[in-house]
């Protein structure tokens, strides 16, 4: 199902929209490629995408981001509904990892992920011990990001480029449990008065420095 297209206006010249965010029905006679969504044709397409992806069917999308995947992936413990979950999806789908692996309960607030989870792929493990099989069976060390004390500064070492990047909690950070699991521990530089940064913000600092380290240019 595609999302709701309130308010789109026609036009001669170019799709726009009433209220400026996204793009109006297509102007003119529909492209043939299987690519397009012909409902998203008709009414406009108001998606948090790309250009390069307007008017395309999500499994399209997802289909074309599969292939250019980067060979990191991203956990996060959730033993207590943690609220920045969504901000961790929406950042893997940004930074384009492999997949997202919530570790603990099934269910998520996916408010902050602002619907990018329909193209993010996301994989449930139950307990660490699941997760850990998984990375094993993957061939894929399993990188602590946390400030806990031991931890080697992330600005000093480029982080492998297969991995998973695994984040705990707001307040408590990685249990017990996954930091047993962790191959190596890495901590981001702070200089302020707070503790720690939630999850969301030190999975978008991690995700960069990986980026940094191995990726690509961004197709443009």
């Amino acid at each position: 199902m595609v999302d709701e297209i309130p308010g789109a206006v026609e036009t001669t010249d170019e799709p726009v929209a009433t209220d400026g965010i996204g793009v109006g029905p297509w102007p003119g006679e529909w492209p043939e490629d299987e690519h397009y969504d012909p409902e998203l044709l008709a009414q406009g397409d108001r998606r948090n995408v790309v250009d390069r992806y307007r008017y395309w069917r999500r499994e399209a999308v997802v289909a074309d981001l599969d292939l250019r995947r980067h060979r990191f992936h991203v956990a996060i413990e959730n033993w207590q509904h943690d609220f920045n979950i969504g901000t961790v999806v929406r950042n893997a789908n940004a930074f384009l990892a492999a997949e997202v692996h919530i570790v603990g309960l099934r269910r998520w607030n996916r408010r902050g992920a602002m619907v990018t989870d329909r193209y993010q792929h996301v994989r449930h493990h139950p307990t660490i011990e699941d997760f850990t099989t998984w990375a094993a069976e993957a061939g894929l060390p399993v990188i602590g990001i946390d400030n806990l004390p031991g931890s080697r500064p992330m600005e000093s070492v480029t982080l492998p480029r297969e991995c998973v990047l695994i984040f705990g909690q707001e307040g408590p950070g990685l249990s017990e449990a996954a930091r047993a699991a962790c191959s190596a521990l890495f901590s981001i530089a702070q200089y302020g008065s707070t503790r720690s940064i939630n999850a969301g913000v030190a999975s978008g600092i991690a995700m960069h420095s990986w980026v940094r380290a191995h990726g690509e240019p961004p197709p443009g």
